[in-house]
């Protein structure tokens, strides 16, 4: 049985969810919906005040004329930069589901944990392991990809995922820019120490990797990764019951 679920703590008032329990590309996803929602809503108030003013006022009224302006405007942004926005961020929780379902795969000498949030945004995956322990920053992006020419934004991002998880568990940690579908020039090459990895490529590389952790080093750097994410959504659960009483 694979070891990235840990046993359910015992409920409590304000039980905080246990983060390994956390699904691939779960943060994500739930950005799409919420994007998808809010632009339905959206069109359906302007369609329904459009109709209601009509009714009201005629179909000449001048009033009734401006809304149906509205709502063509609308719909013009919507199909221009809402809509490519929703398939990229789709696209986006995808690549991480994708990723997400290639590490459950792996043995049950490792944990597996996915959207881990400490604050300044998610680790996609974080993996701890005989090997050592990797954060793994996913890409969408449809290639071709160079490694040679990778955004520096791109390769900050991943070096910051490196520090915060370096700084909770006192182990090196490799920061691994995962391709879900692009094919790279120099597969495996490191860019400013980020290591550039296709998809199809990432449980074999992993397997190749020799072992630098004892069992008891990747428990201790598993149950204090645990316990910071724990701490973290304490802490913002905490900040928003303080802004729904103000």
């Amino acid at each position: 049985m694979h070891r990235s679920h840990l046993p359910r703590a015992q409920p409590h008032i304000h039980a905080v969810r246990d983060p390994s329990r956390r699904s691939a590309g779960e943060h994500a996803r739930a950005a799409v919906q919420r994007l998808r929602l809010r632009t339905l809503v959206a069109l359906g108030v302007l369609a329904v005040a459009s109709a209601a003013l009509g009714r009201a006022f005629g179909l000449r009224d001048a009033r009734f004329l401006i809304s149906e302006v509205a709502l063509l405007a609308s719909m013009f942004v919507i199909s221009r930069y809402v809509l490519p926005l929703v398939e990229r961020r789709d696209r986006g929780a995808r690549a991480e589901e994708h990723v997400g379902a290639l590490l459950e795969q792996l043995s049950g000498d490792w944990y597996v944990l996915h959207d881990a949030s400490l604050g300044h945004g998610n680790v996609d995956h974080v993996l701890i392991g005989p090997a050592g322990v990797f954060t793994l920053e996913t890409k969408s992006h449809p290639g071709p990809v160079r490694v040679g020419r990778l955004h520096g934004a791109t390769l900050r991002q991943a070096q910051a995922q490196r520090k915060a998880i370096e700084m909770l568990t006192g182990l090196s940690v490799e920061p691994l820019l995962v391709y879900s579908r692009a094919w790279v020039d120099r597969p495996l090459a490191r860019r400013k120490g980020v290591r550039v990895v296709p998809a199809r490529m990432l449980l074999a590389h992993l397997a190749r990797r020799p072992e630098t952790l004892s069992p008891q080093q990747i428990e201790q750097a598993h149950r204090l990764l645990i316990a910071a994410l724990q701490e973290h959504d304490r802490h913002t659960r905490a900040l928003e019951r303080l802004r729904a009483i103000r």
